[in-house]
């Protein structure tokens, strides 16, 4: 008789504290909310402290309610209500999210429990992703806390990224499945929207100086454009208040969008521009061509950010020529490369994507690393 077939361990059940300090363009809240919700779909309790929550009612509907994905939302006030820590079980874990701090009430009332017999919490600050090689040397690095209450408590650096060496990136178990299953089709007759033999492409960026010659130079094939809401649309609607020609182009402007939709969009394009660290994300797993709109930096130190990534992904020359230009690296008298180009760069992606596939999501490397330090 065969021997049975060993089982892997349940995940053991932990506590966590994720803290999120919204600066701007929605991002941070994209992020948090997609980390939080994946470690609660790996059997974790998850409680979101984050200041400014509102923009989550459309984002994520129910999610202020605590209706979705087993996640409490808290409302991070300065000061803290009166009473609400009091009313709360100690975490097993603290997440502070791109190196925000956890509020000072937090930090005395963790402090006090702890000079009382508790347990430290394992302490991890995560930090934005990049492809720069200081990312696999950072990564699980530890730091003592060296003011304040927590004084000599330790906390870890986590860095998301693109390599085995890093804590890779956040993805859902079931999202393979749920994108093989897709019917963009059906999607796009929900949303009005036409679907038709004519190239898409999804636009979600800030307000790149190249934006309107993009438009029109791709308007020399008939092509439909999905524009998102907010900043994407209101720089549409200034270029289009200077005069811009779209020729075949057909622009269409859309409502704000779940996340669940978001990713719907992506997966309905033939080329999708992103922005920021969350979109970029669900353009790679989307594996649809893409051109990243990285978050401007006054230094210009994302220059060699982005440079950095377009290394990783082994970027073709056209594809790297778009996205400098696109964000203000370059000014080359033609920039769109044309249809036939975006089609050429799908290899490229899906090849990017096969690696990071290959690799932990980091939901499983995160919970992994507070095991082992606790």
């Amino acid at each position: 008789m065969p021997a049975a077939a060993s089982r892997p361990d349940p995940i053991p059940h932990l506590n966590w504290d994720v803290f999120c300090h919204v600066v701007d363009n929605l991002g941070d809240i994209g992020v948090c909310w997609r980390f939080c919700a994946d470690l609660a779909a790996r059997g974790q309790t998850v409680r979101l402290w984050i200041d400014e929550p509102g923009d989550l009612g459309w984002m994520v509907p129910g999610a202020l309610e605590g209706h979705v994905d087993n996640v409490q939302v808290l409302h991070w006030t300065e000061p803290l209500a009166p009473g609400l820590l009091a009313g709360l079980p100690l975490s097993d874990v603290w997440i502070e999210t791109f190196g925000c701090h956890p509020p000072p009430e937090a930090l005395e009332h963790r402090a006090a429990a702890i000079a009382a017999g508790g347990r430290e919490p394992v302490w991890v600050n995560l930090e934005y992703m990049s492809a720069e090689s200081y990312v696999e040397r950072s990564h699980r690095l530890p730091s003592l806390v060296s003011f304040g209450p927590m004084r000599g408590v330790g906390k870890w650096f986590f860095y998301p990224g693109f390599t085995p060496a890093t804590g890779g990136l956040l993805r859902e178990n079931d999202l393979t499945a749920r994108q093989s299953a897709f019917d963009s089709n059906a999607w796009l007759a929900s949303r009005g929207l036409p679907h038709t033999d004519r190239p898409r492409a999804s636009l979600f960026c800030y307000e790149p100086a190249a934006l309107p010659a993009v438009l029109h130079q791709a308007g020399d094939a008939a092509c439909d454009w999905l524009i998102t809401a907010g900043r994407a649309g209101d720089a549409v609607a200034a270029a289009q208040a200077q005069g811009l020609d779209t020729g075949l182009a057909a622009l269409h402007r859309l409502p704000r969008l779940t996340q669940r939709d978001y990713d719907h969009l992506l997966w309905s394009c033939d080329l999708n521009f992103v922005r920021g660290e969350d979109s970029l994300m669900r353009a790679l797993w989307a594996g649809k061509p893409f051109v990243w709109h990285i978050y401007p930096q006054h230094d210009n130190a994302h220059h060699a950010k982005l440079n950095a990534f377009l290394d990783w992904l082994q970027a073709p020359a056209s594809l790297r020529e778009m996205h400098h230009a696109w964000n203000g690296m370059a000014s080359p008298a033609t920039v769109w490369p044309g249809w036939e180009a975006v089609r050429d760069w799908t290899a490229c992606v899906q090849a990017a994507r096969a690696r990071l596939r290959a690799q932990p999501p980091l939901g499983d490397q995160l919970i992994g690393f507070v095991l082992e330090k606790r």
